[in-house]
């Protein structure tokens, strides 16, 4: 009995209509869901998760185009033939079982295809399974490995607020920097030697890595580095703001992504043994990362260490990028958006014929996450704040765009003035005529309200600048008052 390939020539119409109206629900339910999640992060102004919904967009669309790529050139790239002896070469199996029929051109010239039919069916599945395992292993990652933490951050940041952290916490107290909870956690006999130091940090980090005195340490560094003493910065929802920016970029599948997906492709062949190593790559870096963001805290407890022996008020740690790799903060999110990268193969294959490789797999997989979101996330989140300067986010979104308006309205009144005052005529030829150039003495005054105007005054003996900043449900307003030389 010999088996004929059905075409839809010979397939009812009702079967498939029903297939298509299957396919276009699915599309049609997904992406009302992510019109709705748009919809939701615009109306609670979170921008930067807006920026990672439309990079996830963009991947599907991106998965589209291969997709339909692969389709269109299915049999054009089954008809490139070359010779058996490089066709078999860095295979992926020792001993590859081939079921597939070869193109009858590439037959009758006693050669195979580059990458036959079937091959490239597979191809395109393998491709989706892992950007979307990817997104998801992301979203799953920073959703639920953060919510408990920036709980317990939030109730932290409270605690700031009190007046019982206050008297604790005053500057007008003075102690030794060994009697302070923070030099008593990092100051130990291993600290200033980097090859003790080095697996203390290791150890660390796999319980409490990072408790309230740290929280409180870095917090009171940055606020010191960046603002005046004593200021009610909310430094949770800085944290929170970075992870939405930092989700953004580890959610996209870029360019460098891709490369490494095709070099890992590559390192599959069975010639590389990579089965007894790759899985092991991203709990490597993983531990690698955590150590590294432990010894930065400790680093810094000995450098505050070294250049003062009393502690006035609360332990302070001095901010700077020498501490990280390189003099690179975000070196650190690239390392941290390659392992949550990983390459996944079906169970039932040659790369898993064992139960035990299975197995393998599956834990590593599974360890990595766990030590992702409730391990090293946290740390990354907390310890990368500690560079030089601090990031973009440091204003809500409220601000940016009412800082963008007040400015956007500042350059139209200025031009509007200079167009006027350059088109007036001279009153008398005789007498001194207008002067166009800016005038030195005299200084604008801005408003920022609901109305977002910049009115410009006359000249007076003094003049006011004000601005109003409203964040999240707290009004700031910083009052300052010019005089004319």
């Amino acid at each position: 009995m010999t088996s004929s390939v059905i075409t839809l020539e010979s397939t009812p119409t009702w079967a498939v209509a029903a297939v298509v109206f299957f396919l276009i629900s699915i599309s049609i339910c997904i992406e009302h869901l992510l019109h709705l999640l748009a919809k939701y992060f615009n109306k609670n102004r979170r921008k930067y998760l807006i920026q990672a919904l439309d990079k996830i967009k963009s991947e599907l669309l991106q998965l589209g185009f291969i997709s339909l790529l692969l389709t269109v050139g299915e049999k054009p790239i089954a008809n490139i033939c070359i010779p058996k002896s490089i066709g078999e070469t860095f295979l992926p199996c020792s001993d590859p079982s081939n079921d597939s029929p070869e193109e009858a051109k590439c037959e009758e010239q006693g050669m195979v295809s580059l990458l036959s039919r079937q091959g490239m069916k597979e191809l395109q599945y393998l491709i989706f399974v892992l950007a979307f395992f990817h997104s998801l292993s992301c979203i799953l990652t920073f959703g639920l490995g953060m919510a408990k933490q920036m709980r317990k951050w939030k109730s932290w940041e409270a605690e700031t607020r009190t007046l019982e952290y206050q008297f604790s916490n005053d500057p007008r107290r003075f102690l030794l920097i060994h009697q302070t909870t923070f030099a008593r956690r990092h100051l130990r006999f291993w600290s200033e030697h980097r090859f003790l130091r080095w697996p203390a940090c290791f150890l660390r980090q796999f319980y409490a890595s990072v408790s309230k005195v740290d929280y409180f340490t870095l917090r009171h560094g940055f606020i010191t580095a960046h603002f005046s003493e004593g200021s009610t910065f909310d430094f949770q929802k800085y944290i929170k703001r970075t992870l939405e920016k930092d989700f953004g970029v580890v959610v996209g599948i870029s360019l460098w992504v891709w490369i490494l997906s095709m070099l890992f492709i590559f390192l599959n062949a069975h010639d590389f043994y990579n089965y007894l190593w790759l899985p092991f790559i991203p709990l490597l870096m993983l531990l690698l990362v955590g150590t590294q963001l432990q010894g930065i805290i400790s680093r810094m407890c000995l450098e505050s260490q070294e250049k003062s022996q009393v502690v006035r008020g609360t332990f302070l740690v001095r901010p700077s990028d020498h501490f990280f790799w390189f003099g690179w903060p975000k070196l650190l999110l690239h390392l941290m958006h390659f392992i949550l990268f990983q390459y996944k193969f079906g169970f039932r294959s040659c790369f898993h014929r064992k139960t035990e490789d299975i197995v393998i797999r599956l834990a590593m997989g599974v360890l990595v996450q766990v030590l992702y979101g409730y391990v090293t996330l946290p740390l990354y989140a907390l310890v990368t704040q500690m560079g030089t300067s601090m990031k973009k986010v440091i204003f809500p979104e409220k601000v940016v765009e009412g800082l963008k308006r007040w400015r956007a309205n500042a350059r139209r009144n200025i031009a509007l003035k200079n167009n006027y005052t350059s088109a007036r005529p001279s009153l008398d030829n005789n007498t001194t005529s207008i002067n166009t150039s800016p005038s030195f003495g005299a200084s604008p005054s801005f408003n920022l309200n609901t109305t977002h105007c910049v009115k410009f005054d006359q000249p007076s003996s003094s003049e006011y600048l004000a601005v109003g900043v409203k964040d999240e449900g707290e009004a700031n307003s910083t009052n300052r008052e010019t005089k004319d030389s």
